[in-house]
């Protein structure tokens, strides 16, 4: 049997500010940190010890280390894997790309780290007010017809809680439905539902092949197989897993409803670890859909949300209830036209 903990990785680089960088994007994916070193501070004792799960190498001085290298191979006990060579500037997509590769190895060696578990304890929180239903947008709503706006909302660690603040602040009669991207131990998604919808102005419907989104409905997209909804707002189901570290995939939904949709979506990247949904941040912005976030000091995670700050694609950052409010704002602004009436 593999380990109880999340898996356990020991970095070596010869690179100090390199340690530094691959530590934060490992500790940013739930994986745990057994020993960062330099080459020179190794040896056979870790090597052998049972600490750590797998060996993330990067150096960057090949010729220096060449026998230290043929010595790890043979020694260690954890298998190795080779890193992905010098970070790029954190603030670019070309970041977000380099810390995904090292995720997906990791996941391919010692597997994902263990969802985190639902505290539904900590999710019955005191009753947030909805909001006021802008006058722009009284009598706006048409019952049972495909919705017109559909916005993707992704989060992962403490999500939950903000996704259910987030929800409750906002208004009955908003045109707007929303597919929900939670990272989550499968068979949770009943629990969420029920969670999600108690105090809640919108409704919850399966994600269920054929199955339609109306204003003022919500999907969470199933973690075993991809899911979208297409221009008429009917689910898509393509029978393969997501992709990526991550399931279900933020990055994945945000691209497919970015193609399907266009500017009549958007999407909301609450509390989470990794950087799921910064691919795809940039993906909306050249396309000129928005892309928002919650603040970090509002987070109990801000790994995700940060991710997609960095890149410069998100317009707008705010507390859950903060987001409603500007949600609200924005769809009186802007949901009447597109809804023709």
């Amino acid at each position: 049997m593999g380990p109880k903990h999340n898996p356990r990785v020991g970095v070596i680089a010869d690179s100090t500010l390199q340690r530094h960088v691959v530590c934060k994007a490992i500790e940013a994916a739930g994986y745990g940190v057994a020993h960062t070193l330099s080459p020179e501070k190794v040896d056979d004792d870790i090597l052998t010890g049972n600490g750590t799960d797998v060996w993330l190498v990067d150096i960057e001085d090949e010729d220096k280390w060449s026998d230290f290298i043929v010595h790890l191979f043979e020694a260690a006990t954890a298998p190795i894997l080779l890193g992905e060579g010098h970070a790029p500037s954190v603030n670019s997509l070309q970041f977000q790309r380099w810390e995904r590769k090292i995720f997906t190895k990791l996941q391919d060696i010692v597997g994902a780290p263990a969802p985190q578990p639902l505290d539904v304890a900590a999710l019955a929180k005191p009753k947030v007010e909805p909001l006021p239903l802008p006058a722009e947008l009284q009598g706006k709503q048409h019952a049972g017809e495909p919705a017109s706006n559909i916005w993707v909302l992704g989060a992962s660690l403490g999500g939950p809680n903000a996704v259910k603040e987030f929800l409750d602040a906002l208004p009955d009669g908003l045109p707007i439905a929303f597919v929900i991207a939670q990272h989550i131990d499968a068979g949770f998604e009943d629990t969420l539902t029920k969670v999600w919808s108690k105090n809640s102005a919108f409704t919850f419907v399966k994600p269920e092949l054929g199955n339609r989104l109306s204003h003022g409905q919500i999907m969470i997209a199933p973690i075993e197989q991809v899911m979208c909804v297409n221009g008429n707002a009917e689910v898509v189901l393509f029978g393969e897993p997501w992709e990526g570290p991550y399931s279900p995939s933020i990055d994945q939904v945000m691209s497919l409803m970015a193609d399907n949709l266009g500017q009549q979506t958007g999407a909301i990247l609450f509390s989470g670890m990794g950087n799921d949904g910064a691919i795809a941040a940039a993906k909306m912005k050249d396309m000129n859909i928005p892309v928002w976030a919650q603040t970090a000091d509002t987070c109990a995670n801000s790994s995700m949300p940060d991710s997609a700050r960095a890149t410069g694609c998100v317009s707008f950052s705010g507390s859950p209830v903060e987001l409603a409010q500007h949600l609200t704002r924005y769809a009186a602004e802007n949901f009447v036209d597109i809804l023709n009436l």
